[in-house]
């Protein structure tokens, strides 16, 4: 049989393949190698458990009661997945590492008709190499999804405007509203509000030029609104406007107030996005000085005005969560491509604090990977250090850490160094290769070296009390510190006693089953209150107690 020469494969098939690949291996693999973590994970998982178990899915519930804070879209592919795979880490994990792939290839693609194969894979795998934007595909938060929709929905109203042809416009916005409404439908009107602010931005910046009928956004809005109103619409038949009140208060809540104790200083996000999207994030800063080629539409502007409008609104908002200004990980990567393809096309020269940068923030990123495991080897050090009992009690779990945990750092350090020596000779596709090599390489030891010992450090003692409390006829609940993992993993049924959820009644009240508490270890004094509630084990940062019913 005749071969086929790879000559006359299409490139664009070839790295189609090749984005298949890194997608299949950095997303999906060891996707259920850990417990699910609190809060996010655990609070989104249980959410779809509970519409399984109760057979609604038009709202939302959290312990059997209606949670106004996140709209379903998110929560119905979680149970997309868990129909499909079962109840467990993988599936609830799943539909991000789905999203991970159908990503690079929405870049690639978006990458090729901007200007050619070329930047769209530097694109793609500048995305891939990035450190937090293909962790977060391997995680159960809405954000990936979220973000996906408003940089499709950016990118159609580019798209849009860019076009002289009215129908193609008015099409590309109605493309663009639909991407939206599905945003606005994963996380709420924030979906809408930041492609708004970007569009209105790059349009005040160039004096409202070029023009748009007020017919093609009208499409827009239309397409943007009418999505999210089903289920709004729906919601507030059957259950009056109480929760839309209470979501949009909670929604203003965010912006104006540190939920949960997520209060960090201005430039926090300036900082995560650094290293975070390492090399993409150094390699960006070109871009904002070099002088920009020109593409088959207005990409380069928009996602430069998108990464300022991410970056100051999230800077701005009072609470400040590490993947809240993740929709910026698309202007970034885009950027850092936009650079590697200037110096691949010989346009402009590499700098020397662009050389600097680069090693820099890449020696940094390996050294933390590499004194991690020894820091923990060696954790006895560190004991007249720390002050928090819990910290300090979770620390010194016996988790078997060895010397060849500093592979993950080593590893990553070597591709870098790879990289790093491909950039100096302007090896740019190789570069970009390597880099993200040095990611998938960092991120698939990591699950499997470094996540599991840390969970143990944390929360896996609890999260295994849960499981062990799984069918019986009991209570279980947390006293002091607020946790979804009960839930989820004792598996709570839907029962007739509303009692259940009052603190009071379970710790002095006349129950009518056994009660299952778990506390942090700096609250146990507290429990010496109650003398008919007994402990029965401790284990790193958490103790145990039992009631029994008379």
């Amino acid at each position: 049989m005749q071969k086929i020469p790879l000559t006359i494969i299409p490139t664009s098939v070839v790295h189609w393949l090749l984005l298949a690949i890194i997608a299949s291996v950095v997303f999906v693999f060891g996707l259920g190698s850990v417990h699910l973590f609190d809060w996010d994970e655990i609070n989104f998982a249980e959410i779809a458990r509970e519409m399984i178990a109760t057979g609604n899915y038009s709202r939302v519930h959290i312990d059997f009661a209606p949670f106004y804070e996140k709209p379903p879209l998110f929560f119905w592919l979680q149970v997309l997945s868990m129909k499909l795979w079962g109840i467990h880490e993988f599936s609830a994990r799943f539909p991000n590492a789905l999203l991970g792939g159908l990503t690079l290839a929405s870049l690639y693609g978006i990458g090729k008709a901007y200007k050619d194969t070329t930047l769209g894979l530097l694109w793609a795998l500048m995305h891939g190499s990035a450190l937090l934007p293909p962790f977060y595909f391997k995680t159960g938060i809405i954000d990936p999804v979220f973000n996906y929709c408003i940089f499709l929905g950016i990118y159609a109203l580019t798209r849009s405007i860019s076009t002289p042809k009215l129908v193609a416009a008015k099409l590309w916005a109605m493309a663009g509203g639909g991407a939206v409404g599905m945003a606005i439908l994963a996380k709420g009107p924030v979906g809408i509000l930041i492609p708004c602010l970007t569009l209105l931005v790059y349009w005040s910046w160039n004096r409202f030029y070029p023009p748009v009928a007020w017919s093609v956004l009208g499409n827009f809005f239309l397409a943007a609104l009418i999505i999210p109103l089903f289920w709004f619409g729906y919601e507030t038949y059957q259950h009056g406007i109480t929760f839309l009140s209470v979501f949009i208060q909670y929604q203003i809540t965010l912006f104006n107030e540190p939920v949960a104790g997520h209060a960090q200083p201005f430039y926090y996000h300036f900082l995560v996005i650094l290293l975070g999207c390492f090399p993409a994030s150094i390699l960006a800063l070109g871009s904002f000085c070099q002088p920009k080629f020109t593409g088959n539409f207005v990409l380069f502007p928009v996602m430069h005005t998108l990464f300022w409008v991410v970056m100051i609104l999230f800077s701005l908002v009072t609470t400040k969560i590490v993947h809240y200004s993740s929709l910026a990980y698309f202007p970034v990567t885009f950027l850092a491509a936009h650079y590697l393809y200037s110096l691949e096309k010989n346009l402009i020269e590499v700098s020397r604090i662009m050389r600097l940068g680069l090693l820099s923030v890449g020696i940094l990123i390996a050294s933390f990977f590499i004194v991690l495991p020894l820091v923990a080897l060696y954790k006895e050090r560190w004991y007249d250090v720390i002050s928090d009992e819990f910290v300090l009690a979770n620390l010194a779990m016996p988790v078997p850490w060895s010397l060849a945990d500093c592979l993950v750092g080593m590893g990553y350090l070597l591709f870098i160094a790879l990289a790093y020596r491909s950039f100096q000779r302007l090896a740019i596709t190789k570069f970009a290769y390597l880099s993200t090599m040095a990611t998938i390489l960092l991120l698939t030891l990591g699950v499997f070296l470094i996540v599991p010992k840390i969970e143990a450090h944390t929360q896996k003692p609890v999260i295994e009390f849960y499981k062990s409390l799984t069918g019986q006829s009991v209570y279980v609940t947390t006293v002091g510190f607020k946790s979804y993992a009960p839930l989820f993993y004792f598996r709570q049924p839907e029962d007739d006693q509303p009692k259940r959820r009052d603190l009071d009644w379970l710790l002095t009240g006349d129950i009518d089953k056994p009660v299952y508490l778990v506390v942090k270890i700096t609250d146990t004094p507290q429990m010496a209150l109650y003398p008919d509630i007994t402990c029965i084990g401790i284990e790193g940062g958490f103790a145990f107690y039992r009631r029994d019913n008379k």
